[in-house]
């Protein structure tokens, strides 16, 4: 007979209740090209942790809820864009990332022409803003890394072929933005 969890009615399917439970969230990595440039959106935090300073827009997924369609939810919430595609590009779980305990979160990549991307600031985020990519201001928690990973995910998609590729970037300048992720990414590890 499987043990039974008094509080929620669910099963310990082989789970140990000493085995310490995690929190999990999704963060997102948006990115708009124009001809000549990319921008990144940020949230500016409206709640602690990292009260007023500068994230990605993310949150915790909930309950019942798969990873996507998370990121999805909270990208929509606190910035009002709602894309159709998006690419996981990694997971981040460092500990100690986030000061309020061990959270796990799922990062996932959108890549949209700059005149497609209109946010507004909603639930949790105080403003909502498109940065240059090599020019970001000072990020909460691990951002910065994930960011990084989210460039390194760009350059694999730019060098792949077309039918790799889920944000129709066929017709952009790939040397241009070849050239802008390197140097962005070179910023980013002279910041570590």
């Amino acid at each position: 007979m499987t043990p039974i969890d008094s509080s929620s009615g669910m099963q310990h399917l082989g789970l140990r209740p000493e085995i310490p439970r995690f929190a999990l969230t999704t963060d997102c990595v948006v990115i708009g090209f124009m001809p000549d440039s990319l921008h990144l959106l940020l949230i500016q935090r409206r709640n602690p942790p990292f009260q007023g300073m500068w994230a990605l827009p993310g949150g915790f997924v909930e309950e019942n809820e798969d990873l996507e369609e998370a990121a999805l939810r909270e990208l929509k919430e606190e910035t009002n864009i709602s894309p159709s595609r998006i690419v996981q590009i990694g997971a981040f779980g460092k500990p100690g990332r986030d000061p309020r305990g061990r959270v796990i979160s799922i990062a996932f990549l959108l890549v949209m022409p700059f005149e497609n991307l209109k946010p507004t600031a909603g639930d949790d985020a105080k403003k909502a803003c498109f940065f240059p990519l090599n020019q970001l201001p000072l990020l909460a928690f691990d951002h910065q890394s994930i960011i990084a990973q989210g460039c390194q995910k760009l350059l694999f998609l730019l060098n792949g072929e077309k039918e790799d590729n889920p944000f129709a970037l066929e017709k952009v300048d790939k040397k241009v933005f070849q050239k802008i992720l390197k140097e962005a990414l070179d910023k980013m590890s002279k910041k570590n």
